[in-house]
């Protein structure tokens, strides 16, 4: 078998293969790079220069696969918004969070005080935050209570219940806010509806979450971690 016929069966398998783009582009560098290893091999100009570039293409098809696995992965999440989040804005007494590159809504807070990231999370009963946070903002466990049972996508965790001083966040502050830690979320900040449900309202539009507090407070300047 010539290498034209090899290189022309290889195309038949990427063309019938599923139109997803990163896929596609995953074949299209390794095809590269097979393309620039033979004219490296016969000494034919830019063989170099092909070669090295799918390795930088298939490097990059790397980091978005990463990316996308910490979408699905609670442990992986804090990986994206560290690359940089959007930043949130307060207009005409409304905190607006533009979505995250993973798919997420992430805001900036202060949890008395101390800055912390968090992912906003429609779908969780109550805000939880790390051990470092818990330690960092100085939070107290309440003990002798009974452990809290919390679902996550690694299985069910226990984790335990304290009490947030004052979380703030654009034009937003809670005070008195009820929060579980547990070492089990690792380095994960969550948002969850006991916050929510204390705003005026809250909504997404057009990959905007808009916050509407109650009682509108001035906005935080954020100072980062």
């Amino acid at each position: 078998m010539d290498v034209s016929q090899l290189f022309g069966n290889a195309w038949q398998v990427i063309a019938s293969t599923p139109q997803s783009g990163l896929l596609i582009a995953t074949f299209a560098a390794v095809f590269a790079g097979i393309l620039g290893a033979v004219m490296v091999r016969y000494r034919v100009p830019f063989g170099h220069f092909i070669r090295t570039g799918s390795t930088f293409v298939l490097g990059g098809i790397l980091l978005v696969v990463v990316a996308q696995v910490a979408r699905l992965d609670p442990r992986l999440d804090v990986a994206v918004p560290q690359m940089g989040l959007p930043e949130q804005v307060v207009e005409g007494g409304e905190t607006r969070i533009p979505l995250g590159r993973d798919g997420h809504f992430w805001l900036q807070a202060e949890v008395n005080g101390v800055p912390v990231n968090f992912m906003v999370d429609t779908g969780a009963t109550l805000t939880a935050v790390s051990d470092d946070v818990a330690r960092r903002a100085n939070l107290q466990v309440r003990r002798g209570g009974l452990p809290v049972r919390l679902n996550t996508a690694n299985g069910t965790i226990s984790a335990e219940l304290a009490s947030i001083d004052e979380l703030r966040f654009g034009n937003v502050a809670a005070r008195g806010l009820d929060a579980v830690t547990t070492p089990a979320l690792g380095d994960t900040n969550v948002i969850g509806m006991n916050l929510l449900s204390r705003l005026k309202s809250w909504r997404v539009e057009d990959n905007t979450m808009i916050l509407v507090p109650n009682n509108p407070q001035p906005a935080v300047e954020w100072s980062g971690d």
